[in-house]
């Protein structure tokens, strides 16, 4: 027996698969991509006496038509990398739809096993499977295998193990397509088995097949592998023809009708269903799916989101501490703004006290603060997407997305980066390759960076909790309904004046609802948090003392101001020896001290690389309410959105010189300083939401779309947008009387 079996991991979306295969591998897996493409390559190994049974995770696909991205590697890799055996997942619940893909797969001629995954929901729905007389239509072995609760795993790796050593029989049926066709692909066979490069090294059958559907990517590879190509490809033409007279149909479809005929002669044969066939997911359905309701259930779920997002990171007084009773944020806001910096304000005054107090701690500390508020968001996420509703979400906001240029799928790309709040966009991004029409994917990856990432979450916080503290949840729900609305729009003006081309059509599935399991919501919750804190450690440390330092240097002659200080104390002192309250004297020098040391700062700063950079923009900026000072971050979150919120926290601890002023959360500092207001508040938080994407989404959609134009344009067009919507809520708003 071979030491190191390979087997391919295929599937449907939603069957399980991913799942079923963290159940085979554990925690021995390792991400990478697939060469020559953007898709992730899951690998996993599972260690049976002195043979590892090595896992490729192949992308979820409904069939290998080669017409995305992911149909493409998934048969790809199963052809040139010759698995020993291909580990097919179906769902037991919706058999006959799996069965397609399943019938291709035979095609390929590649030793297969058949997992009848989430058997539990097959049961009960009252449907039953005979798995014997399945595995015998099949011609390959079938295992019933629930995947989250790890039954059936030992029977499945063992079968796998016999299949891939021959001690089980893999005879790979497949479909019998009428007599035109199957005389057509007798004769390319003969054909293509005279080939000396291509025999022995593929499939005839389903070369033929592939050459027979006019694939695009198989009359590639004939062209480019075959020895005599033009004889190959003139006479799979000249046979398509022929079918085409003799049947009136194209041989593609005349396929596909075949594969569906057979597939549901096997559900009929194998499966059957006793009782109500109207499940309790049905019912559900009939409600959050309907064509107006659905909406505002949708509407529901985001507001009661953000509600309890806020309430149980920082609305109820839960943890005990010091004595009393705080919240999750407020122990993280101790943490960083309190003990931390109160622990570090001994060290000798300099540079690096300043490094360390404004740009690491007050910098990184601000985003840290707001670590609570993101852990809720995503394990509220991750329940909803748990529990099977993202998919309803996508079904009920399809027919809206139609209207404006886009499809179903991009919904889910959507969503990813955002679309209910704390996603991001890079992967939603990369998720696009699971749209067929380039234009549908450049369209989407275009609009995907407006809606609400994780990165843009703390500086909501920072701003609601500053501005809108009564209404954060609400204000909440607004930002989510106004980036929808603005990348709808968007993707509409784009599809009619720059990406101009047909929408094609989109199916969806929904599978069954099902109780959220506590387990998987918390690791995926704690996964994102941890991906969360570990960039604030990293790129946001980084940035954020790069910003320091153009916010520290130059250093200015302050002798002047030195002076100023020696006149208040010798006045001070004066004062005192001609009979002066010695209390009130002191008290008036170090309020006239302190107000001259924060104008020292405050002058230092303007005078920094960083403030000449942001007066610079000034006379541009100010139109849409934003002082040197928020240029400063915001060219900052170019970086990371979460930059904006560690630079303002570091641009205004550095200009206050009363320690207990300087240690207070960004939110208070906000809050009390005169030059800002909820108007200025709420046209920031529409800026930030809407302008260029971080430099790793942008990186990402250089690489996806192809062209380092798309990249620049996706920057360009986005701040230009975002300029323009902030200048407009500010000037109205001041017109309006609003930003007293």
């Amino acid at each position: 027996m071979k030491p190191h079996i390979a087997i391919a991991v295929a599937g449907n979306p939603n069957a399980g698969k991913t799942t079923l295969f963290n159940t085979l591998t554990g925690s021995n897996q390792r991400v990478g991509n697939y060469p020559g493409v953007t898709v992730e390559k899951i690998e996993g190994d599972c260690r049976i006496g002195d043979t590892t049974l090595h896992f490729i995770d192949l992308p979820g696909t409904y069939s290998l038509t080669a017409y995305s991205q992911d149909e493409v590697v998934a048969r790809s890799f199963i052809v040139e990398e010759k698995p020993d055996v291909i580990l097919n997942v179906v769902d037991a619940s919706n058999l006959e739809r799996n069965l397609y893909l399943t019938l291709q797969l035979a095609e390929m001629g590649v030793p297969m096993v058949v997992a009848l995954n989430m058997h539990d929901i097959a049961r009960q729905r009252n449907i039953h499977i005979d798995i014997t007389k399945l595995s015998s239509y099949l011609g390959v072995p079938v295992v019933a295998t629930i995947g989250h609760k790890k039954e059936g795993k030992g029977e499945l790796t063992q079968t796998l193990l016999d299949v891939a050593s021959g001690k089980k029989s893999c005879e790979n049926k497949t479909v019998h397509y009428g007599h035109e066709i199957e005389k057509a692909l007798k004769v390319l066979s003969c054909c293509i088995e005279k080939d000396e490069n291509l025999k022995g090294h593929r499939n005839p059958r389903w070369l033929s097949i592939k050459l027979l559907e006019q694939d695009s990517k198989t009359r590639e590879r004939i062209q480019l592998e075959a020895k005599g190509p033009t004889a190959i490809l003139d006479l799979a033409e000249k046979n398509a023809t022929l079918v085409l007279d003799q049947e009136g149909e194209d041989p593609a479809l005349l396929i596909a009708e075949h594969r569906y005929g057979h597939a549901a002669g096997i559900v009929q044969a194998c499966v059957s269903q006793r009782g109500d066939r109207q499940t309790l997911s049905d019912a559900i359905d009939i409600l959050v799916c309907n064509r107006f309701l659905g909406f505002a259930f949708v509407a529901l779920v985001v507001y009661a989101t953000f509600t309890l997002t806020f309430a149980l990171a920082d609305g109820w007084e839960y943890i005990p501490w010091d004595g009393g009773w705080t919240t999750p944020v407020g122990v993280f806001g101790w943490f960083f703004e309190e003990w931390l910096p109160g622990l570090l304000q001994g060290m000798a005054d300099g540079p690096f006290k300043s490094l360390v107090l404004d740009g690491c701690v007050a910098g990184v500390g601000g985003v840290m603060g707001f670590v609570p508020l993101i852990f809720f968001m995503f394990l509220l996420l991750a329940l909803i997407e748990d529990s099977g509703y993202i998919a309803r979400i996508a079904f009920v906001l399809d027919r809206v997305l139609r209207v404006f240029g886009l499809q179903g799928k991009s919904l889910m790309s959507m969503i990813i980066s955002g679309g209910i709040a704390g996603g991001c966009a890079v992967p939603g991004v990369m998720a696009t390759r699971t749209l067929r029409e380039e234009k549908d994917r450049l369209t989407t990856m275009l609009v995907v960076p407006f809606m609400n990432c994780g990165a843009k979450m703390p500086v909501y916080a920072m701003l609601i909790g500053a501005f809108f503290a009564a209404h954060q949840g609400l204000m909440m729900w607004v930002l989510a309904g106004l980036s929808w609305s603005i990348a709808l729009t968007a993707a509409l003006v784009l599809r009619k004046a720059v990406i101009k081309g047909e929408q094609t059509p989109f199916v969806m599935e929904l599978p069954p609802y099902h109780m959220p399991r506590p387990m998987t919501i918390l690791r995926s919750a704690l996964e994102r948090s941890w991906m969360y804190m570990r960039k604030a450690g990293t790129v946001i440390l980084g940035v954020s003392i790069l910003i320091w330092a153009m916010m520290y240097f130059p250093r200015m002659d302050t002798s002047a101001y030195d002076a100023r200080i020696e006149a208040a104390e010798a006045t001070m002192k004066t004062a005192i020896e001609n009979g002066a309250d010695e209390e009130k004297a002191t008290a008036s020098f170090e309020e006239e001290s302190t107000a001259i040391q924060v104008e020292c700062d405050s002058a230092q700063l303007r005078q920094s690389i960083a403030g000449r950079m942001g007066r610079g923009l000034e006379s541009i900026s100010q139109v849409a309410g934003f002082d040197w000072r928020t240029n400063i971050a915001l060219v900052g979150g170019f970086a990371a959105k979460e930059v904006v919120v560690s630079t303002l926290s570091t641009a205004y601890s550095m200009e206050m010189s009363n320690d207990e002023e300087a240690e207070q959360p960004i939110t208070e500092m906000l809050k009390n300083h005169p030059d800002w207001n909820p108007l200025k508040a709420f046209a920031l938080l529409v800026f930030v939401m809407v302008y260029a994407p971080c430099m790793v989404t942008v990186a990402v959609i250089w690489r996806e779309s192809g062209s380092w134009k798309w990249a620049a344009f996706s920057v360009v067009y986005t701040t230009t947008l975002a300029f323009i919507l902030a200048t407009l809520i500010y000037q109205v708003g001041k017109v309006l009387g609003l930003g007293a």
